[in-house]
């Protein structure tokens, strides 16, 4: 999926579902999305402007700031459908692992081609051609699903695959 951001600011972006968000929420944010970095190293931080659809920006800062929108916006359910696709293996790490507690209390839709970004899920649906062909855990797939085993195989060192 393609990651927009509105012509406007960072900060008009990251307020687009929370208009009332306080600049400490917007940071908290940018920090859980990975993209303090980038945005504090901007001369005018979070008042820098953003061209329409974002194409100031990398497809990686993109998707962490579209998913730094949507932390502001505090949902009972997220939806991520491909959304780690354009960050580097480490930054998703650190992702996956700032959103960890902040997904208490709420659900999370992870659709993606990673095996990485959807081994800790609680439940994994595995489809080829629409049609479901697996479903569990990360480790009762590697037993069952001949298909999730070969992504899986292609995808991690060997050592990652329990």
């Amino acid at each position: 999926q393609q990651a927009y951001l509105f012509t406007g600011t960072i900060a008009s972006n990251l307020r687009f579902g929370r208009p009332d968000a306080t600049e400490a929420e917007l940071w908290r944010a940018l920090d859980a999305a990975q993209a303090t970095d980038f945005v504090k190293a901007l001369p005018q931080g979070l008042n820098t402007p953003v061209a329409q659809g974002g194409g100031n920006f990398s497809g990686g800062q993109r998707q962490r700031l579209t998913i730094a929108r949507a932390l502001v916006v505090k949902p009972r359910l997220f939806l991520f459908d491909d959304s780690f696709s354009a960050l580097d293996y480490a930054t998703e790490a650190r992702l996956r692992e700032a959103l960890r507690p902040m997904m208490k209390d709420v659900a999370m839709l992870l659709v993606g081609q990673r095996v990485s970004s959807l081994r800790n899920a609680d439940a994994i649906v595995v489809l080829d051609g629409g049609a479901v062909i697996g479903t569990g855990t990360h480790e009762v797939l590697l037993q069952q699903c001949a298909a999730y085993r070969a992504i899986a195989q292609s995808q991690l060192a060997t050592a990652e695959l329990v």
